[in-house]
């Protein structure tokens, strides 16, 4: 899974301006004037910033939800591997008839139509589980971008920062510790996470 996919930077930004005009009747040069007053985007913001590692092997969903892709992988790759052993075996086995002639040219050629067959059909299933194991990765990144930013929506009610990053690898070239707040964060997802039940872990 990419980890450097799961998080997004949010930057927000307010300008108004204010205009107003002045003018003075009793001046004989006719004189306008006209000052203009701009809002500008806050001087000091206040930043911080969350470890993508550390949520990846902190976070309680993370490590549920890595064992439950890690299974059904396996079970993917056990169920394929057994096919394709299976299928060789039979085309070896047909391959040394044929040798041997200990078939007709008729069951020869029926033999083999079965087996390519199978090899269609071994390819067909190779995409499908490839297809659903897709799938399920996706929902999985999915649903831990919502629990992240729910969790951050709430907790950013009282902290009030103007932009919340993740750090990954060398996305951030510096990074003072001071806006570190993984831990926090990983400790408000883990008491907020409800624990994915033992038969979903189980599930092949």
């Amino acid at each position: 899974m990419n980890k450097k996919n799961i998080f997004g930077t949010l930057a927000l930004a307010a300008m108004t301006t204010l205009a107003f005009t002045a003018c003075n009747k009793q001046n004989s040069q006719a004189e306008n004037k006209s000052e203009s007053n701009t809002k500008a985007a806050p001087t000091s913001m206040k930043i911080a910033y969350v470890e993508v590692d550390s949520i990846m092997s902190q976070y309680k969903f993370c490590k549920d939800y890595s064992l439950i892709l890690q299974k059904k992988g396996q079970n993917i790759q056990s169920t394929l591997a057994s096919k394709q052993q299976a299928l060789q075996a039979a085309a070896a086995n047909f391959q040394q008839k044929v040798q041997q002639n200990a078939y007709t040219r008729e069951q020869a050629e029926a033999i083999q139509a079965g087996l390519q067959k199978q090899s269609a059909d071994l390819q067909g299933l190779n995409q499908r589980l490839s297809n659903e194991f897709q799938v399920e990765t996706e929902k999985y990144n999915a649903a831990l971008r919502d629990s992240l930013r729910h969790f951050l929506n709430e907790y950013n009610k009282d902290k009030k920062y103007s932009l919340i990053l993740s750090k990954a690898g060398d996305n951030l070239l510096y990074a003072d510790k001071a806006f570190d707040i993984t831990n926090d964060v990983v400790a408000g997802l883990n008491k907020a996470y409800k624990p994915i039940k033992a038969a979903e872990t189980t599930k092949k």
